[in-house]
């Protein structure tokens, strides 16, 4: 559970780090940012239980890069106050992939 906990914090704070330093993506505050990091985790879910584990964003092909884009798009509906082109998406995607390179919000 505390695995847990942390991986949604990180994610809130990457994802605040993203709207701060991308054009076309609303600035998240610290609440709206972990309520993004749930909904982009569920969103992730259904997408990979749908079409299975080859869209996932851990593959980090090309199908999976397109996954995680639409999904981050997606989940502006979903999250109040957040907005975001399909540009500002697709660069989250980029900025999200390398920082899980480094410091992976999934645990393994």
């Amino acid at each position: 559970m505390l695995g847990l906990i942390i991986r949604f914090v990180v994610s809130a704070i990457v994802l605040m780090l993203v709207s701060w330093l991308l054009p076309g993506f609303a600035t998240l505050s610290f609440v709206q940012a972990l309520i993004a990091a749930v909904v982009i985790a569920l969103l992730g879910f259904v997408a990979e239980a749908l079409f299975g584990r080859r869209i996932s964003p851990q593959n980090r092909g090309l199908v999976g890069f397109i996954t995680a884009a639409v999904v981050i798009y997606v989940a502006q509906f979903l999250v109040p106050g957040m907005t975001v082109s399909f540009i500002g998406a697709a660069l989250a995607a980029v900025i999200i992939g390398i920082v899980d390179l480094f410091v992976p919000t999934e645990l393994r």
